[in-house]
Protein backbone atom coordinates (compact mmCIF):
# COMPACT_ATOMS: atom_id res chain seq x y z
CA UNK A 1 0.00 0.00 0.00
CA UNK A 2 1.36 3.41 -0.97
CA UNK A 3 1.79 6.07 1.71
CA UNK A 4 -1.01 8.57 1.26
CA UNK A 5 0.75 11.07 3.50
CA UNK A 6 3.62 11.25 1.03
CA UNK A 7 1.54 11.47 -2.15
CA UNK A 8 1.09 14.73 -4.08
CA UNK A 9 -2.12 16.44 -3.02
CA UNK A 10 -3.63 16.19 -6.50
CA UNK A 11 -3.04 12.42 -6.49
CA UNK A 12 -4.71 12.06 -3.10
CA UNK A 13 -7.73 14.06 -4.26
CA UNK A 14 -8.04 12.03 -7.45
CA UNK A 15 -7.93 8.76 -5.50
CA UNK A 16 -10.36 10.14 -2.93
CA UNK A 17 -12.92 10.87 -5.64
CA UNK A 18 -12.55 7.43 -7.24
CA UNK A 19 -14.39 4.19 -6.45
CA UNK A 20 -11.38 2.86 -4.51
CA UNK A 21 -12.24 1.98 -0.89
CA UNK A 22 -9.24 3.92 0.38
CA UNK A 23 -8.55 6.73 0.87
CA UNK A 24 -11.91 7.68 2.33
CA UNK A 25 -13.32 9.79 5.13
CA UNK A 26 -10.62 8.77 7.58
CA UNK A 27 -7.79 9.85 5.33
CA UNK A 28 -9.58 13.08 4.50
CA UNK A 29 -10.10 13.79 8.19
CA UNK A 30 -6.41 13.27 8.90
CA UNK A 31 -5.40 15.63 6.10
CA UNK A 32 -7.85 18.34 7.17
CA UNK A 33 -6.68 18.09 10.79
CA UNK A 34 -3.04 18.29 9.70
CA UNK A 35 -3.86 21.43 7.73
CA UNK A 36 -5.52 22.85 10.85
CA UNK A 37 -2.46 22.24 13.02
CA UNK A 38 -0.18 23.56 10.29
CA UNK A 39 -2.18 26.80 10.25
CA UNK A 40 -1.60 27.07 13.99
CA UNK A 41 2.12 26.72 13.42
CA UNK A 42 1.90 29.34 10.69
CA UNK A 43 0.68 31.80 13.32
CA UNK A 44 3.58 30.80 15.56
CA UNK A 45 6.06 31.26 12.70
CA UNK A 46 4.77 34.80 12.26
CA UNK A 47 5.03 35.41 16.02
CA UNK A 48 8.38 33.92 16.96
CA UNK A 49 11.25 36.36 17.43
CA UNK A 50 8.98 39.40 17.58
CA UNK A 51 9.81 41.79 20.43
CA UNK A 52 6.12 42.35 21.17
CA UNK A 53 5.75 38.67 22.06
CA UNK A 54 9.15 38.01 23.63
CA UNK A 55 7.56 37.19 27.00
CA UNK A 56 6.09 34.10 25.34
CA UNK A 57 9.17 33.08 23.34
CA UNK A 58 10.02 29.96 25.35
CA UNK A 59 6.41 28.81 25.16
CA UNK A 60 6.27 29.60 21.45
CA UNK A 61 9.36 27.45 20.83
CA UNK A 62 7.71 24.60 22.73
CA UNK A 63 4.43 25.02 20.85
CA UNK A 64 6.19 24.99 17.48
CA UNK A 65 7.87 21.68 18.30
CA UNK A 66 4.66 20.14 19.61
CA UNK A 67 2.69 21.47 16.64
CA UNK A 68 5.14 20.04 14.13
CA UNK A 69 5.07 16.67 15.85
CA UNK A 70 1.27 16.66 15.87
CA UNK A 71 1.08 17.62 12.20
CA UNK A 72 3.34 14.66 11.39
CA UNK A 73 1.23 12.37 13.61
CA UNK A 74 -1.98 13.45 11.89
CA UNK A 75 -0.50 12.83 8.46
CA UNK A 76 0.70 9.40 9.58
CA UNK A 77 -2.82 8.84 10.85
CA UNK A 78 -4.02 8.94 7.26
CA UNK A 79 -1.88 5.89 6.52
CA UNK A 80 -2.81 4.18 9.79
CA UNK A 81 -6.50 4.60 9.02
CA UNK A 82 -6.05 3.10 5.56
CA UNK A 83 -4.03 0.17 6.93
CA UNK A 84 -6.67 -0.50 9.58
CA UNK A 85 -9.39 -0.69 6.95
CA UNK A 86 -7.67 -3.39 4.86
CA UNK A 87 -8.40 -6.31 7.26
CA UNK A 88 -12.05 -5.31 7.22
CA UNK A 89 -12.25 -5.43 3.44
CA UNK A 90 -10.57 -8.85 3.51
CA UNK A 91 -13.03 -10.10 6.13
CA UNK A 92 -15.99 -9.12 3.95
CA UNK A 93 -14.56 -11.31 1.17
CA UNK A 94 -14.26 -14.43 3.31
CA UNK A 95 -16.51 -17.38 2.38
CA UNK A 96 -19.64 -17.96 4.46
CA UNK A 97 -21.31 -20.94 2.84
CA UNK A 98 -20.97 -23.31 5.80
CA UNK A 99 -21.50 -22.80 9.52
CA UNK A 100 -17.76 -23.23 10.09
CA UNK A 101 -16.93 -20.64 7.45
CA UNK A 102 -19.52 -18.25 8.87
CA UNK A 103 -18.15 -18.64 12.39
CA UNK A 104 -14.60 -18.00 11.22
CA UNK A 105 -15.73 -15.01 9.18
CA UNK A 106 -17.62 -13.57 12.15
CA UNK A 107 -14.57 -13.87 14.43
CA UNK A 108 -12.26 -12.24 11.89
CA UNK A 109 -14.84 -9.56 11.17
CA UNK A 110 -15.21 -8.69 14.86
CA UNK A 111 -11.47 -8.27 15.27
CA UNK A 112 -11.25 -6.22 12.08
CA UNK A 113 -14.04 -3.91 13.25
CA UNK A 114 -12.16 -3.19 16.47
CA UNK A 115 -8.97 -2.44 14.52
CA UNK A 116 -10.87 -0.21 12.11
CA UNK A 117 -12.34 1.72 15.06
CA UNK A 118 -9.11 2.15 17.01
CA UNK A 119 -7.38 4.04 14.19
CA UNK A 120 -9.89 6.93 14.01
CA UNK A 121 -10.12 6.99 17.82
CA UNK A 122 -6.37 7.51 17.97
CA UNK A 123 -6.69 10.20 15.31
CA UNK A 124 -9.38 11.92 17.37
CA UNK A 125 -7.07 12.01 20.39
CA UNK A 126 -4.38 13.68 18.30
CA UNK A 127 -6.89 16.15 16.90
CA UNK A 128 -7.96 17.03 20.44
CA UNK A 129 -4.37 17.73 21.41
CA UNK A 130 -3.98 19.91 18.32
CA UNK A 131 -7.09 21.89 19.25
CA UNK A 132 -5.74 22.67 22.71
CA UNK A 133 -2.53 23.91 21.11
CA UNK A 134 -4.39 26.06 18.61
CA UNK A 135 -6.45 27.61 21.40
CA UNK A 136 -3.28 28.67 23.17
CA UNK A 137 -1.84 29.92 19.89
CA UNK A 138 -4.93 32.08 19.41
CA UNK A 139 -4.33 33.56 22.87
CA UNK A 140 -0.66 34.49 22.48
CA UNK A 141 -0.02 34.53 18.71
CA UNK A 142 0.31 37.49 16.37
CA UNK A 143 -2.94 39.41 16.02
CA UNK A 144 -2.14 39.87 12.33
CA UNK A 145 -2.54 36.13 11.77
CA UNK A 146 -5.12 35.17 14.36
CA UNK A 147 -7.70 34.46 11.66
CA UNK A 148 -5.52 31.55 10.56
CA UNK A 149 -5.80 30.08 14.05
CA UNK A 150 -9.56 30.37 13.62
CA UNK A 151 -9.46 28.53 10.32
CA UNK A 152 -7.21 25.93 11.92
CA UNK A 153 -9.60 25.25 14.77
CA UNK A 154 -12.50 24.90 12.33
CA UNK A 155 -10.49 22.42 10.28
CA UNK A 156 -9.81 20.37 13.39
CA UNK A 157 -13.44 20.53 14.46
CA UNK A 158 -14.60 19.20 11.10
CA UNK A 159 -11.92 16.50 11.20
CA UNK A 160 -12.98 15.49 14.71
CA UNK A 161 -16.57 14.93 13.65
CA UNK A 162 -15.40 13.19 10.48
CA UNK A 163 -13.14 10.77 12.32
CA UNK A 164 -15.92 10.00 14.81
CA UNK A 165 -18.18 8.82 11.98
CA UNK A 166 -15.54 6.24 11.09
CA UNK A 167 -15.71 4.99 14.65
CA UNK A 168 -19.49 4.81 14.81
CA UNK A 169 -20.00 3.06 11.47
CA UNK A 170 -17.75 0.25 12.70
CA UNK A 171 -18.95 -0.04 16.28
CA UNK A 172 -22.53 -0.30 15.02
CA UNK A 173 -21.66 -3.61 13.35
CA UNK A 174 -19.87 -5.14 16.36
CA UNK A 175 -21.47 -8.10 18.09
CA UNK A 176 -19.57 -7.37 21.31
CA UNK A 177 -21.68 -4.45 22.48
CA UNK A 178 -19.57 -3.88 25.57
CA UNK A 179 -16.50 -3.12 23.45
CA UNK A 180 -18.61 -1.11 21.01
CA UNK A 181 -20.17 1.07 23.70
CA UNK A 182 -16.79 1.68 25.33
CA UNK A 183 -15.44 2.97 22.02
CA UNK A 184 -18.57 5.05 21.48
CA UNK A 185 -18.13 6.62 24.92
CA UNK A 186 -14.51 7.46 24.17
CA UNK A 187 -15.52 9.09 20.90
CA UNK A 188 -18.41 10.98 22.49
CA UNK A 189 -16.14 12.35 25.24
CA UNK A 190 -13.64 13.62 22.67
CA UNK A 191 -16.40 15.24 20.61
CA UNK A 192 -17.79 16.98 23.70
CA UNK A 193 -14.36 18.30 24.70
CA UNK A 194 -13.63 19.36 21.13
CA UNK A 195 -16.86 21.32 20.86
CA UNK A 196 -16.05 23.23 24.05
CA UNK A 197 -12.50 24.08 22.98
CA UNK A 198 -13.49 24.70 19.37
CA UNK A 199 -16.32 27.09 20.20
CA UNK A 200 -14.23 28.94 22.77
CA UNK A 201 -11.35 29.34 20.33
CA UNK A 202 -13.59 30.42 17.46
CA UNK A 203 -15.25 33.06 19.63
CA UNK A 204 -11.85 34.33 20.75
CA UNK A 205 -10.76 34.69 17.15
CA UNK A 206 -14.05 36.22 16.04
CA UNK A 207 -13.85 38.90 18.72
CA UNK A 208 -10.32 39.74 17.56
CA UNK A 209 -11.11 40.07 13.84
CA UNK A 210 -14.51 41.79 13.86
Amino acid sequence: MSMMSEAPIWQFINELSSDAPIPGGGGASGLVAACGMALGNMVLSLTTGKKKFEQYQDEIDDLIEKGNNLTDALLRGMDADAAAFIPLTMAYRMPKETEEEQAKRDAVMEEALVTASEAPLHMMANIMEAMHLIHRIAEIGSRMAISDAGVGIQCCMAAMHGASLNVFINTKSMKNREVAEDMNRRADALIKEAELVGNRTYELVLQAVR
